[in-house]
């Protein structure tokens, strides 16, 4: 199996009573995005958040390396366990990927690290698949969606 064209991945925090602010001092490091629920989105629709979120991006890899992404994000925040449980509790916490394929046949392994490391943080894990017919030229910027 050939190796994923282009991988993106992103860490979303969504509630109703999130507090950017507060996500951000309980991980110890800044959204790439975020805004509260309410708030006037700045995509020029000025249309109304209906939840609140928090996200932070991982560098774009290309061939994608899933692994590294998954390391590299969460490397850069909180590694205290009870705290990413308390988190969860409290809101919906996923990893948003978007794989994109050039070729018929690509894929990725997912190593049993990472999958703990998503486990023990309870971090979902959501997928978009892209294949190589020129589809992904359309493709939403993972995480944009409101869950």
């Amino acid at each position: 199996m050939a190796t994923l064209n282009r991988a993106l991945a992103t860490l979303r925090v969504f509630g109703d009573d999130l507090q950017p602010d507060e996500i951000s001092r309980l991980l110890g490091v800044k959204p790439s995005r975020s805004h509260c629920k309410g708030d006037v989105l700045s995509d020029r629709t000025g249309r109304i958040a209906k939840v609140g979120m928090w996200r932070l991006e991982a560098t774009p890899m290309e061939p994608s390396d899933f692994n590294g992404q998954v390391a590299s994000l969460l490397g850069s925040l909180t590694q205290d366990l009870i705290t990413w449980a308390n988190l969860a509790d409290r809101y919906d916490v996923s990893l948003f990927c978007g794989w994109f394929m050039d070729e018929g046949n690509e894929g990725e392994d997912i190593s049993p690290s990472t999958l703990l490391a998503l486990g023990s943080r309870h971090i979902g894990l959501a997928l978009d698949i892209y294949g190589p017919d020129g589809s992904s030229k359309n493709a939403a910027v993972p995480g944009e969606e409101e869950p």
